[in-house]
């Protein structure tokens, strides 16, 4: 089974980007790093799918702010940039793909794929919501391409905590880039092995 990871360029000011770190520290997987502008992700994923032929894509995305491995259950059809992208874009209220769905859930089994990772002592969640910056372009786009050309392929998006050394100056909370790469590993090998969900998260109601 074939597996794309995908990563973020640095942005924001930043010098590096944990998503696209960690990504490169899994075996066995292709890695590709997306650029953090919205006239081009998309359509470097896209020449990374049709290189690659994945059976599997998982593209991760930097989340400052939040202190766990968040998997994304859903994708909205907005963008509304809260900073400039690094082309200088700044879009607001535009639609990642127009006159498409307002939303795509992900095929994943995200649930399970959040328990993986609990079991094996990271944090983790299942998020609702991935932003309306480059991240979720990518995560909306994925699904799309998926939902009309690409039926069998199996997608989703997932962010991660900063990493320590972005926080030297600050209380915000980071994760080292080794145990995300072992989380993503573990995303990885449950999203291909699992074909339904599970209805429960460590107690969490479904």
């Amino acid at each position: 089974m074939r597996t794309l990871l995908t990563g973020f360029e640095p942005f924001g000011g930043e010098s590096t980007n944990p998503s696209h770190e960690a990504a490169r520290l899994v075996s066995g997987v292709a890695v590709v790093e997306l650029p953090c502008v919205f006239a081009a992700s998309l359509q470097v994923l896209r020449e990374a799918i049709d290189e690659h032929q994945p059976d599997l894509v998982l593209c991760v995305g930097q989340a400052g702010g939040r202190s766990g491995i968040s998997v994304e259950k859903v994708a909205i059809n907005l963008i509304e940039a809260r900073i400039p992208d690094n082309a200088g874009a700044q879009p607001l209220d535009a639609e990642v793909v127009p006159g498409g769905p307002a939303a795509y859930f992900t095929n994943l089994p995200v649930k399970a794929m959040v328990e993986a990772v609990r079991q094996a002592g990271v944090p983790a969640s299942v998020s609702y919501s991935a932003g309306t910056f480059v991240c979720n372009q990518v995560a909306y786009g994925l699904a799309h391409l998926i939902a009309t050309e690409r039926p069998g392929l199996r997608g989703g998006f997932v962010h991660v905590p900063y990493s320590p050394g972005q926080v030297t100056t600050s209380s915000q909370p980071s994760m080292a880039v080794e145990i995300v790469a072992r989380a993503l590993r573990i995303l990885v090998d449950t999203a291909l092995t699992v074909e339904v969900d599970v209805p429960v998260v460590s107690g969490e109601i479904a």
